[in-house]
């Protein structure tokens, strides 16, 4: 027995026209009318290629009109999409020194009057100079500090 010729109803083109539209797949589309995919795509191939792009022509004149309205991401979008527009990189250069130093090449007396000088500019009191003379355990062993007792 021969099954029947699938015959498209106005309500079903508009339907699948929609669901195309929305961006529905095929088969899920097929599916919801109750057809193969192959009888779908033979009889509503206009309603499947014209759904999607009504659509983009609709949402295409909203954004149009959005930008002409004077929304600037809409205006921002057109250009770059539409017009081809780029935003250029910014390069940025310098002119002189950044001014940095290996402090480990200071002595003591030049770091302590670098951060007086800094603590100056930004309010600070200056600090005491706190001497520390080596006790005779870590002047044996410069690592006694860091070594635990042992009872």
């Amino acid at each position: 027995m021969a099954r029947r010729a699938h015959k498209p109803d106005p309500v079903q083109r508009r339907q699948v026209e929609a669901m195309a539209a929305y961006g529905i797949p095929e088969p899920d589309i097929s599916r919801t009318v109750g057809i193969d995919p192959k009888t779908l795509r033979k009889y509503y191939r206009d309603e499947l290629d014209l759904g999607t792009t009504k659509a983009n022509a609709q949402v295409a004149g909203f954004l149009f009109n959005s930008a002409k309205n004077g929304n600037v991401t809409a205006q921002i979008f057109w250009l770059k999409t539409r017009a081809r527009w780029r935003e250029t990189p910014v390069e940025l250069q310098h002119s002189g020194s950044i001014g940095r130093r290996d402090l480990s090449q200071l002595s003591d007396e030049e770091l302590l009057n670098i951060i007086s000088a800094l603590d100056a500019e930004i309010g600070m009191v200056s600090a005491k100079t706190i001497e520390m003379k080596p006790n005779a355990s870590s002047a044996a062993s410069p690592d006694a500090v860091s070594k635990p007792i042992k009872n």
